[in-house]
């Protein structure tokens, strides 16, 4: 049986305020090229960069969507193979569970990048040639995706497909940062951003791995998550006039490390104070004003000899790592279901705070 000639796909049209997200049909590609795969995408994560790159909130750092992109978001997609190309019949075939990432691609040719190489951990995500699913090519909101076959995941048992879309950019990038943060098990990890798409991740790798973890975010259903999914302490930080000295109360010295998944300026601000002598930030929420920097005044960092360090996402092996995770129970995204039809919806709750856990939407029918 054919595919079908159209699809639907949420585009975007227009920039800055005047972005409108509206679902379109578009043709599908009816046969993939060399070394790639053709996904029907079942379930695709909603991420805030998603948010960032539809509404430019990025342009003043000269980070916009590419025309390449044909004004299709996403990259957090899960799915099944319909078609495989030619150079990638040993990696695939239809019927296979593929996941699709922000790093589409890697390399300047899809055939230098060998499973062996992505799985042994190197750094492909500094790759200069890559290509990135929603930014600079079609993304995942849209019900057929073409991808790089080398650099898809293979999705495991135990592992559905709602839950490995968010696990495609959200989970690993949680699950990376909590690794950079160099925090050993029975010590303290602060997680500001605790109850959103990023830190409720953050919050059970971390519990996962041993970690003792505070939780920091603003409200009763935030707190009543975390504390769900293991964190050890809460703090609201709209009650606690001053959050820093409650975790110096709470770990005595200052946590051993801070992961700063909110990209707002007090998170950054208040981060380096929490830390203890040789302490740890990383950065990794994202703000939209250039202004917000990651770091502390130069006398703090030395006299406490503090280390701060950026992440982003992850490599093959660290999305294999996180999805052994959810098989064996470890980590659950907490999923707000929607379809494509509730991009901008979603959009709308990202940016007011309202959004709980991470937004995942029903793709094909």
């Amino acid at each position: 049986m054919g595919l079908p000639e159209q699809q639907s796909a949420a585009v975007k049209s227009g920039s800055g305020t005047s972005v409108k997200v509206s679902i379109q049909s578009i043709p599908i590609p009816q046969r993939p090229g060399r070394g790639q795969i053709l996904v029907k995408i079942n379930w695709s994560g909603l991420c805030g960069s998603d948010k960032s790159i539809l509404y430019d909130e990025w342009d003043k750092f000269g980070f916009t969507m590419k025309d390449a992109a044909n004004g299709i978001a996403g990259h957090e997609g899960a799915g099944e193979v319909v078609a495989v190309g030619n150079d990638a019949e040993h990696l695939w075939k239809v019927g296979d569970r593929a996941g699709i990432k922000w790093v589409a691609s890697a390399c300047s040719t899809p055939r230098t990048l060998t499973v062996d190489r992505g799985t042994n951990g190197r750094d492909e995500l500094q790759c200069p040639s890559q290509l990135n699913s929603g930014f600079s090519t079609p993304g995942t909101f849209q019900e057929y995706a073409l991808t790089d076959a080398y650099y898809a995941t293979h999705l495991p048992d135990g592992v559905s497909d709602e839950e490995a879309g968010p696990i495609m950019c959200g989970g690993v990038t949680a699950y990376v940062a909590c690794k950079r943060s160099t925090v050993r098990p029975g010590q303290w990890i602060v997680i500001p951003g605790a109850g959103g798409g990023l830190g409720h991740l953050a919050v059970q790798y971390a519990k996962a791995m041993g970690m003792r973890v505070i939780a920091i975010d603003g409200g009763t259903d935030k707190e009543a998550l975390c504390k769900k999914l293991g964190a050890e302490v809460f703090i609201d930080y709209v009650e606690e006039t001053n959050v820093p000295a409650k975790v110096i109360e709470t770990t005595k010295y200052g946590a051993h490390g801070v992961v700063v998944t909110a990209g707002s300026r007090a998170s950054y601000e208040s981060a380096p104070r929490m830390l203890r002598p040789g302490g740890t930030m990383v950065a990794v929420g994202l703000p939209t004003d250039p202004t917000v920097v990651a770091g502390a005044p130069p006398i703090l960092l030395a006299l406490k000899r503090l280390n701060v360090v950026g992440s982003v996402t992850g490599t093959l092996k660290d999305v294999e790592e996180c999805l052994d995770f959810t098989a064996r129970g470890l980590v659950k995204p907490i999923l707000t279901k929607g379809t494509l039809e509730d991009v901008e919806k979603f959009c709308g709750l990202m940016k007011e705070g309202k959004l709980l856990g991470r937004a995942v939407l029903k793709v094909s029918h």
